[in-house]
């Protein structure tokens, strides 16, 4: 393994973690560059739908053209302000799999993010949540930024969901798993 990948998150290498199959639906929020949603729409094989949801309209039309190119057919891109409630349009409880990655430190909204998240997964669904554990010399986001992992589980919980596992997502970045809480009287499916 290289010096980059152990020491970066490494799309290829964090799904692994995620146990994605062909045929789930997938919601990358924050999708950025588009690293996760290239990933993740190889390891679909064509079967299933990986939405990229942003707010920056040009790194969406990037991924859109990029797809284009690569022969991906279900890729589908959202505009979206997150921060604001019922921003990704998806329906409720549409989707098997919410990734946010290196979006918290980003949103004064967190909470907001992560109610959306709740929102659209089913309630079998998994939320992953990766992030950067610190700054790093201004390598990452700077310290006032950073949300920690004890932060990010906290967030999460209050969210309506219970932490189920962690993952090794890359030497500055933590992995976190969550599942909609059984029980939950606000879920309707």
């Amino acid at each position: 393994m290289s010096a980059h990948t152990s020491r970066f998150a490494h799309p290829h290498r964090n799904i692994d973690a995620l146990g994605i199959r062909p045929g789930q639906t997938i919601v990358d929020f924050g999708a950025g560059s588009g690293a996760y949603v290239f990933a993740i729409a190889e390891r679909l094989k064509g079967m299933g739908h990986i939405y990229a949801v942003d707010v920056q309209q040009e790194l969406l039309r990037r991924i859109k053209n990029e797809s284009q190119k690569r022969g991906y057919k279900n890729v589908e891109i959202i505009w979206s302000d997150l921060e604001k409630p019922n921003s990704s349009m998806i329906a409720d409880t549409h989707a098997d799999l919410v990734l946010i990655s290196n979006l918290l430190f980003q949103v004064d909204a967190k909470e907001a993010v992560l109610a959306e998240a709740w929102r659209i997964l089913n309630k079998a669904g998994t939320l992953a949540v990766i992030d950067w554990s610190d700054s790093f010399g201004g390598m990452g986001p700077i310290k006032k930024d950073v949300v920690k992992k004890e932060k990010a589980i906290e967030l999460a919980e209050r969210a309506g969901f219970d932490h189920v596992g962690d993952f090794d997502a890359g030497a500055h970045h933590y992995g976190l798993l969550f599942q909609p809480k059984i029980g939950d009287n606000n879920r309707t499916v």
